[in-house]
């Protein structure tokens, strides 16, 4: 077996039983996280001038923005307006990142990774229940 295929089977492996094992608020955290590498990930094919690659890892980014977004449960929410401010703002960076691909312009990816490390760092502050 080619040892990078290896590699890749165990570390799928691996994020499988992490997601597996994962509650609620880790699911989050490592959806934030994940939209985050998406995003370097697109800068750098972006860089080198890998068109493709470039669109299909901002698209990942956006599902997993949408992912976030369906996660949201203003029902739940001690303070639905904040839930709803939370909506907009990931609405926000989907379609700045659908910008970023048109424009191939990384200021844009680098603006909705400074908003998405932000919500991460408050979400990181909040201990699970």
């Amino acid at each position: 077996m080619n040892p990078m295929r290896a590699l890749r089977q165990y570390q799928k492996v691996n994020s499988h039983a992490q997601i597996s094992e994962a509650s609620p608020h880790r699911l989050v955290q490592m959806l934030m996280q994940g939209g985050l590498d998406r995003m370097a990930q697109a800068k750098g094919a972006m860089e080198r001038g890998d068109i493709a690659q470039k669109g299909e890892l901002l698209g990942k980014a956006i599902d997993i923005i949408v992912g976030l977004r369906q996660g949201l449960d203003e029902k739940k929410a001690e303070d639905p307006a904040s839930i709803r401010q939370l909506d907009d703002l990931y609405e926000y960076m989907g379609s700045r990142l659908l910008q970023a691909n048109l424009k191939n312009d990384p200021a844009i990816i680098d603006e909705v990774a400074r908003l998405l490390i932000t919500v991460k760092s408050g979400w990181d502050e909040i201990a699970p229940e």
